[in-house]
This record gives structure tokens, C-alpha cells and sequence, in this order.
């Protein structure tokens, strides 16, 4: 992509001779003619990187089709710019609670964490307590990919708030990640009289109403829930901070009523969407954002097997995970056949309790089947992409993809790394119809993976994809759009030149500003 013409397909390096002088030139396919660029010129142009698989459109040399794009862009992004400096220029004003230095049990709660911390957990953490101890309310996203140890920076920061005599609020999307986190919280805080509640939908309307009771008395300490505890007969004692995790996957209204509660509250946020460092650069100093792009020492890459579908190869996959004790997913494309499948695999392994969840399935049932499974009530669980993000279930080390050519490169990221978190060796087999089904694109996705075993490399792996998901989840789903015109990298570049442009000056008014703030105020 040249910055001046527009998107053109490479095509070859050549030498050309002029004046005497031999230089390399790179040779551009526009769509009316060729344009070659001087090798040491080659800072104009870059990468072109946009949503999806399909080839871009290419642009014309001549005439003002480009021309006209960037202008549209960078009109949206001034827009983008100048709503982020105006909610930062609010934050700045408001005051919220000073929190005091560590507390003595501070250090020996986080000395019982069971794995060595990573510098970008400690970097975070040490953000983290630096905005609880300003007197400015918190608002920071913590961005980790899965199984980086967002959680444990949260769990520090909480600890924190609540040994200042703080109640705290832990907001999940599903109620299997508040089973999850309420667990987590129990487990760690059990040597402490930390009292810890959990509100959702499998509470009893007595057990409802005790908590209810014991969060306006101030009996509880903190209270893990899902959007019930936006609720209006929700009141707290003293409300000193909002853990969110996941936000992206909360509804536009409950978005508003999380929003409310942050006034004057401190909010961190936990994101498992890569947001690529060249953003982070661009956003670093209108929002507080914090990256954990270290693994934890105890993980070990996950072991990735490309195979034919084979009926034995599954059976002695299925077997060797069962026979040390551990769980399997064998996950499906489509909810069409998938009783069909359950039954063929009973027939492979008759002796193990097989439970089946997808998303057309009644949300109470698909939540007690979810529970079952990560309670160790069934050993493999076949399942669609439903368990994508946020399920941590320990025991589960091998993950079976059934027709893995028919997901996208960031699905088959996610979807592996739901195993391997344990220290244990895990294996994630990707099994395809025979070789000649397969079209390029499904090929080079199959081989991609593979490849890509090293962990963290889900920032290089589906850069391209989940970068973009990302910035859309962050700036607003209609950025998506706008970073598709003109490439990811000329998007943020763009951004960071609007953003020095602005600051320092007085904020312009922009009218009709399309991005939503909701996304924003993490």
C-alpha cells in the first residue's frame, strides 16, 4: 500500500539501470498500469492489512478515489481523537478515593500466588496500585491474551481495596465465569476474613435476599455476578471499586448501567482482545492500559497435530487424555449433527460420560451442562465455539477440532488456547476431510497454526483479524470499518498524528460523533 496511491498488488523486485546507476525497484500493480518504487523508498509503502480473507480492491494510480477515502478516515478519526480527549480531560477532574499504601497482609496474600509473577504482571499490578493511591478514579484495561494471569492482577487489586475497608464488585459476562471467579477468590482469600459472595441466576431467592442483605450492611467484602448485580435492589455499603471482566461481550444497556456505577468508583477492566503495541503507543497517554504479553513460566507450548480425519486417531487421542485423568473438548463447526457425532464417539470410547453444549441450546441447561463438565461430572465435552473465550478448566488438556479448515485463524487460536493451562503437556488436534477438500486459504490457515506453537504468538499469529476485532471492541465496531478502507497500519498512524495534533489545543467540537463513548469508558 502506497500512502499516496493507495492499495496495489507487489509483484517483483527488478533492477533497472538509468543514467548509469543500477537500482533495485519494487514493482506495484495498480488497476490502471504499474508503478515502481525506488528500494530506498520504500518507507511510502506498507503492509496492507484489512478484515477477512478477501483480496482488497485495487486502486487507481490516477484519479482521486484514494484521495478521497483518506479524507473520510481521518475525519472519523479526528472524531475518534477528540472523544477520547474529552473523556480523558473529564476523568482528570474528577476525585474519587485515595487509597493508602500496601496494608501488612498485602505482601503475604501475594506471596501465596503458586507460580513465579511475570514482569508484565508485576508492571501491571504496579500500575494498577499507582492509580488506586491517586486520588483520580481508576479507569484501566488490563489487555492479556488467555492465560496470561489477567485475573492475578486483579485479584491483588482487590485485596487491596478491601483491606482499606472497601467493598468490591466483580462483573462477568456468564454465570460459569462468576462459578469460576467465585472459586478463585474463595481458594486465595480463605486464610483472611474476607467474606465473598456470588450473584447469579443458580442462587435461590432466599440465598439472593441474604446477599442481598450482608452487601448493604457491609457484611460482604466483595460480590462476584453476572449483569444481575446492575440490578436496582443492589445496594453497597461502600462501594470502592468495579472489576469488569471481559466488557466487550456485555450488551449495549448494561454497557449504560456500568457506566453509572463509575463515576467515582475505581474500575479495572480485563480484556483477553490483543490490542497490538503500535495502538497501545498511539493510546498510551489518553487511556490507562496495561499489556501482559509475557507467558507464565509453568506453561508449555501446546503441542499442535495436523492431521487427516481418523477415526483410530481420535479414539487413541480421546484415550491417551483420559487414561491421566484429564477432560477433552471435542469441538464442531456447526450445531447440525452434533448428537451424531456424541454418539459416534461413545461408540469409540464407551466408558466415558459425554455432555454436549451449544448456543441454540436454553441458557439454564446449557450453564448446568458447562457446570457438570468443569466440575469433572463428564470427561469430554463435544461442543461448538461456544467455549471460545473465557472457560478455565484446568483438567481439560486436550482439545479435538472437527473440520478445522471451516474456522478463521483467530477462532483456532482462542479455541487452543482453552488448554495447556495447568502446566500440564497439552495437544490440540486439527483434523480436516482429505487434503484435496481443502482450497488454499483453509491450507495456509491449518498450516499457520500449526507453526505458531510458541505461546503469545496469538499478537503474530492472527495479528491481522484479532487485531482489528480488537480496535473495534476498543474505539467502537464502525473503527472496524474505517481501518478496513485504508489498512490497519496507515489507521493508526493516523490516529496518532490526530491525537499530537489535538492535545495541547483546545478540545474542538465535533457534532455528530458516531463512535459511542460506552466502548470507551472501560
Amino acid at each position: 500500500m502506497h500512502r499516496n496511491h493507495g492499495i496495489g498488488r507487489f509483484l517483483k523486485l527488478e533492477s533497472l539501470t538509468i543514467n548509469q546507476e543500477t537500482r533495485e525497484y519494487l514493482v506495484i500493480q495498480y488497476a490502471d498500469g504499474l508503478l515502481r518504487v525506488a528500494a530506498d523508498q520504500v518507507n511510502s509503502l506498507s503492509r496492507f492489512r484489512g478484515v477477512g480473507e478477501a483480496a482488497p480492491e485495487l486502486n487507481k494510480m490516477t484519479g482521486k478515489t484514494w484521495e478521497k477515502t483518506k479524507s473520510k478516515v481521518r475525519k472519523a478519526i479526528k472524531k475518534v481523537a477528540v472523544d477520547l480527549l474529552q473523556l480523558y480531560a473529564q476523568r482528570a477532574q474528577q476525585i474519587g478515593f485515595s487509597f493508602p499504601i500496601d496494608a501488612p497482609w498485602q505482601q503475604e496474600m501475594e506471596d501465596s500466588f503458586p507460580y513465579q509473577p511475570t514482569p508484565d504482571q508485576l508492571k501491571a499490578t504496579q500500575d494498577v496500585k499507582q492509580d488506586m493511591q491517586s486520588d483520580r478514579p481508576m479507569d484501566r484495561l488490563v489487555c492479556g491474551d488467555v492465560g496470561f494471569g489477567k485475573t492475578e492482577v486483579a485479584i491483588r487489586a482487590i485485596f487491596k481495596a478491601i483491606t482499606a475497608g472497601k467493598q468490591v464488585a466483580l462483573l462477568a459476562p456468564t454465570t460459569i465465569l462468576t462459578q469460576q471467579h467465585y472459586h478463585t477468590f474463595k481458594e486465595r482469600f480463605a486464610p483472611y476474613p474476607i467474606q465473598v459472595g456470588l450473584l447469579n441466576r443458580f442462587r435461590t431467592p432466599q440465598e439472593r435476599k441474604d446477599i442481598l442483605q450482608r452487601l448493604a450492611t457491609g457484611e460482604l467484602d466483595i460480590v462476584v455476578g453476572t449483569h444481575t448485580l446492575l440490578g436496582k435492589g443492589v445496594q453497597f455499603r461502600d462501594l470502592g471499586m468495579l472489576v469488569v471482566d471481559e466488557e466487550q461481550r456485555f450488551g449495549v444497556n448494561q454497557k449504560e448501567k456500568i457506566k453509572s456505577l463509575k463515576t467515582q468508583v475505581d474500575v479495572l477492566t480485563l480484556s483477553a482482545t490483543p490490542i497490538p503495541r503500535t495502538l497501545y503507543m498511539a493510546l498510551s497517554g489518553v487511556r490507562e492500559m496495561s499489556l501482559i504479553t509475557t507467558p507464565p513460566p509453568a506453561r508449555r507450548p501446546i503441542k499442535t497435530h495436523l492431521a487427516p480425519y481418523d477415526p483410530e486417531t481420535v479414539r487413541s487421542a480421546i484415550r491417551q487424555e483420559l487414561d491421566r485423568g484429564g477432560q477433552v473438548f471435542y469441538v464442531v463447526p456447526r450445531v447440525e449433527g452434533i448428537e451424531e457425532i456424541s454418539a459416534r464417539i461413545y461408540e469409540m470410547v464407551p466408558s466415558a460420560r459425554i455432555a454436549i453444549a451449544h448456543g441454540q441450546m436454553p441458557e439454564g441447561e446449557l450453564e448446568s451442562t458447562m457446570l457438570t463438565f468443569s466440575e469433572g461430572d463428564a470427561e469430554i465435552l463435544v461442543c461448538t465455539t461456544i467455549i471460545e473465550s473465557g472457560l478455565d478448566i484446568p483438567r481439560v488438556n486436550t482439545i479435538l477440532i472437527e473440520d478445522a479448515h471451516r474456522f478463521g485463524l483467530s477462532q483456532l487460536y482462542q479455541l487452543r488456547g482453552r488448554v495447556g493451562r495447568s502446566g500440564i503437556q497439552a495437544h490440540a488436534w486439527l483434523f480436516y476431510p482429505k487434503q484435496s477438500q481443502l482450497n488454499d486459504p483453509a491450507r495456509q490457515r491449518l498450516r499457520a497454526i500449526q507453526e505458531f506453537t510458541q505461546l503469545g504468538s496469538g499478537y503474530q499469529l492472527a495479528m491481522r483479524d484479532m487485531e482489528i476485532r480488537g480496535v473495534g471492541n476498543l474505539l467502537g465496531a464502525e473503527q472496524s470499518g474505517q481501518m478496513d478502507a485504508i489498512g490497519f497500519d496507515l489507521y493508526v498512524e493516523m490516529l496518532q498524528e490526530a491525537i499530537k495534533e489535538i492535545r495541547g489545543q483546545e478540545i474542538p467540537q465535533v457534532d455528530d460523533t458516531q463512535i459511542g463513548s460506552t466502548k470507551l469508558r472501560r
